[in-house]
């Protein structure tokens, strides 16, 4: 077997953040145990230890022995490059079928699985931009924001996660989307000026497709139903339902049409008193020049 080894420094784990593995989810601990068992596996197979398979990666030592062990997510050009060391013949590269589905936070993915069913979806925050309208440099000014402060790892995952959300615009046939924004989360420069004018370019693009309604609700307005907190409805092909909001339930997901109908009556009011899809792209192109 032919080796070329890096000699450049190695990606240490501090390079690599966002691909820790949750010990809550026991679906993804076990995908992700396997596939570190196969890398192991393989790499003894063929008679390599793991310091110099580390240099022939380009990663350290540490992270190889944390991915074999199960503890860390590995990236989809980590395995390709693991499988062209030990010439698997692609093997080893296919297991990034199983671990993409694993490697974001367990309750990202339920949320991403329901959004991908979804036929029509109602959506509502009131502290800032949707997560699926979020650019990536947006995103990140925002989890910077938490306190207690998330890890790195974290905020990398979170972000992967949200992009990856995005597919929802690109599926055919497309879901009906209709968003209301606060007008305060439109101006507030997360992440700093240059961050907030590519999120406003991102919403007047996400605006102009046919199946997205962007919608402002204006700071002035004397009457606003969103007050007890945001909402989230999503309808599905086959009549049901799921939403969600602060005030109903305890935030927790509901599918009864009783309180369906709460939630649907209060984001009707809200889309009544924002600004129309029209208005609304002149306000924020109107943003966009004084930012």
């Amino acid at each position: 077997m032919s080796l070329e080894v890096d000699t450049g420094r190695l990606k240490s784990e501090a390079d690599e953040p966002g691909w820790e593995v949750d010990p809550d989810d026991e679906w993804g601990v076990a995908v992700i145990t396997t596939v570190g068992r196969q890398l192991k596996l393989r790499r003894e197979a063929v008679g390599m230890r793991a310091a110099d398979f580390a240099k022939a990666v380009g990663y350290g030592e540490d992270l190889v022995y944390k991915i074999e062990g199960g503890k860390r997510i590995p990236r989809e050009e980590y395995l390709d490059k693991a499988d062209e060391v030990l010439e698997a013949g692609g093997l080893i590269a296919a297991t990034w079928e199983d671990v993409q589905k694993v490697r974001y936070p367990k309750k990202v993915r339920a949320l991403g699985e329901m959004e991908a069913k979804a036929v029509e979806m109602q959506l509502y925050d009131p502290l800032n931009i949707h997560g699926l309208l979020q650019t990536p440099e947006y995103a990140r000014g925002l989890l910077l924001m938490r306190r207690p402060a998330y890890t790195e790892d974290e905020v990398e995952r979170f972000i992967s996660a949200r992009v990856a959300r995005k597919a929802v615009f690109e599926r055919d046939p497309a879901p009906e989307l209709s968003f209301v924004l606060e007008e305060w989360t439109l101006r507030r420069p997360l992440g700093g000026r240059t961050a907030l004018r590519g999120q406003l370019e991102h919403l007047l693009a996400a605006g102009q497709l046919r199946n997205v309604e962007l919608q402002v609700m204006p700071m002035d307005r004397e009457e606003h139903a969103g007050v007890d907190g945001g909402i989230e409805v999503l309808k599905f092909g086959d009549g049901s339902a799921v939403g969600r909001s602060p005030a109903v339930a305890n935030g927790r997901p509901v599918t009864e049409p009783k309180l369906l109908r709460i939630l649907e009556l209060r984001y009707g009011i809200i889309r009544a008193q924002a600004l129309t899809p029209r208005e609304s792209t002149a306000f924020i192109e109107q943003l966009l020049g004084e930012t």
